[in-house]
């Protein structure tokens, strides 16, 4: 039997049951196509990483002396469409049976369940052999039960794989740090320098530039700096764990302007194209701390943990337990455009002009620029979270749908109407002075609400709790904020309102 098995560009797995051995009768293929460099605008530095390590990944396979087709972005025989240039290999090499690995995006799930109804030969599907758990065992555990908090799956997740655990017992005597994890960096710890590969991408460039794709972004190094092997994105973690661990979790939080990675990982890119799996990545921090625990606090630890075995795991069971009907939420019922400065980084803002050139930069910010900075803005200024969806899925190197749509449409924007957050993530200006150096150089005044110098998150802050009254009034968590407006002076509130109004219709001015 003559078999095709299908690799996407995020299914980049080398330790996969598939490539154990060689078969003379199995062909692999892989394919840069126009259907997903379109269908949403991306990062120059997107593609780039992209392309680059599914280039590297066909040469591996190929090494190992699997036998495998690769379509490049301008080749004659690339019809620019998955299921078409399925079915021409399938009749060019007279296919009797049809494999792939399950997409972890919705939209080519169901392209792929179509096109197998609709095949003559036989097909079957099998699991990316990725991640902790399966699409469905998040919506299994919280069965019959009203919320869906991320905090019980993540002790759930830590219990069923002994992670941090002593018996039933957390180490340490707490589940999670995240009081200690919330430090503002002013200098007094020294980062080391960023551990940045030079990956010579000029073909996979000049690849892009005759395509003529439309993309977002800068990219202006020629050498792509994150991992696009499997070698390398084990070279960083061990970078990881030797240089940025110790200090992880105390400034996992922090924001500075000389400073545009801190003590982040930067194995994201890698762990969302399956270069390398959480468990590989818990493995090896968790050995490295047993080793080294008498200079890593636990807290450092547990913070980094949280992110990929409770945060990363249950946005991904979110997605599954609600596609696809959760991509068109909008609860707040957000209809304001995004501003042109997303797309240039050009505002006065210190904030997002800081959050928003990084991204445009380096296809990168971290979870807290994403989510409290130009995320905090979105949801302040009313913005559609359709545009907002497009806007991050397009600028990050490390977007992909299943991770990107609920942290957005969710945790960021609560479109969903608190499935995933309790409460939104809006904040004043307060708590960007807390976590960053932003405001000392910014144009605007931290400490003002109405003053044509004023912070503009002060007043868009109070203007959208009396806007979302009736959507937010009766939150419990809100309750504290809400007491504090009704007790406001109504000609203040007025100025305010009157004051984030202005900003809302001259975005671009500010």
């Amino acid at each position: 039997m003559k078999i095709l098995r299908l690799i996407l560009g995020d299914q980049l797995n080398s330790k996969h049951s598939w490539f154990k051995q060689t078969n003379d009768y199995v062909l692999y293929c892989m394919f840069e196509m126009r259907q997903e460099t379109d269908y949403v605008k991306h990062h120059i530095q997107k593609l780039i990483g992209f392309f680059a390590a599914m280039r590297q990944f066909h040469d591996h396979l190929k090494s190992d002396g699997h036998h495998i087709t690769y379509f490049k972005i301008n080749d004659k025989e690339n019809t620019q469409s998955l299921t078409e240039n399925l079915s021409q290999l399938i009749e060019k090499h007279n296919i009797e049976h049809f494999e792939y690995m399950l997409p972890d995006e919705y939209r080519l799930d169901k392209q792929l369940k179509t096109y197998c109804d609709n095949l003559e030969i036989s097909t079957k599907a099998y699991s990316a052999e990725h991640f902790y758990t399966k699409r469905e065992d998040l919506k299994s555990f919280f069965e019959g039960k009203k919320q869906y908090l991320m905090e019980n799956f993540y002790r759930d997740m830590r219990k069923k794989h002994n992670i941090l655990m002593v018996g039933d017992q957390p180490e340490g005597g707490k589940w999670n740090y995240d009081k200690s994890n919330r430090n503002k960096w002013k200098g007094e710890v020294e980062i080391p320098n960023y551990k940045l590969f030079k990956n010579d991408i000029s073909e996979v460039l000049q690849d892009i530039e005759k395509a003529k794709i439309e993309t977002i972004g800068k990219f202006e190094t020629k050498t792509f700096s994150y991992p696009i092997t499997r070698v390398q994105a084990l070279e960083q973690l061990k970078y990881f764990c030797e240089h940025l661990l110790v200090h992880f979790g105390d400034y996992q939080d922090a924001m500075h302007t000389n400073e545009e990675y801190l003590f982040h990982s930067r194995l994201s890119f890698a762990m969302n194209l399956k270069l390398v799996s959480p468990k590989d990545i818990v493995k090896t921090v968790m050995n490295y701390y047993r080793k080294h625990g008498d200079h890593i606090e636990i807290s450092q630890v547990e913070g980094f943990v949280r992110q990929i075995i409770g945060w990363r795991e249950y946005m991904r069971g979110m997605y599954w337990a609600f596609m696809p009907d959760y991509k068109s939420l909008n609860k707040l019922n957000n209809q304001n455009k995004i501003p042109e400065f997303f797309w240039t980084g050009n505002t006065k803002m210190n904030c997002l002009k800081h959050a928003i050139t990084n991204s445009l930069d380096n296809g990168y910010a971290h979870h807290i620029q994403r989510l409290m900075i130009t995320g905090n803005y979105a949801l302040l200024t009313q913005t559609n979270p359709d545009a907002v969806d497009k806007w991050y899925l397009g600028i990050y190197v490390d977007a992909v749908e299943w991770v990107q749509l609920t942290n957005t449409r969710g945790m960021s924007q609560f479109a969903d109407g608190g499935k995933i957050a309790t409460k939104p993530y809006v904040s004043s200006g307060s708590y960007i002075y807390k976590m960053s150096n932003y405001c000392s150089s910014c144009h605007y005044s931290q400490s003002k609400k109405t003053e044509e110098n004023a912070c503009p998150f002060n007043s868009l802050y109070w203007n959208f709790l009396d806007e979302k009254r009736e959507y937010l009034g009766n939150n419990f968590r809100m309750g504290m904020m809400y007491s504090l407006l009704d007790k406001m002076d109504k000609s203040q509130l007025q100025n305010i309102k009157k004051r984030a109004q202005h900003i809302i219709a001259h975005q671009d001015e500010y």
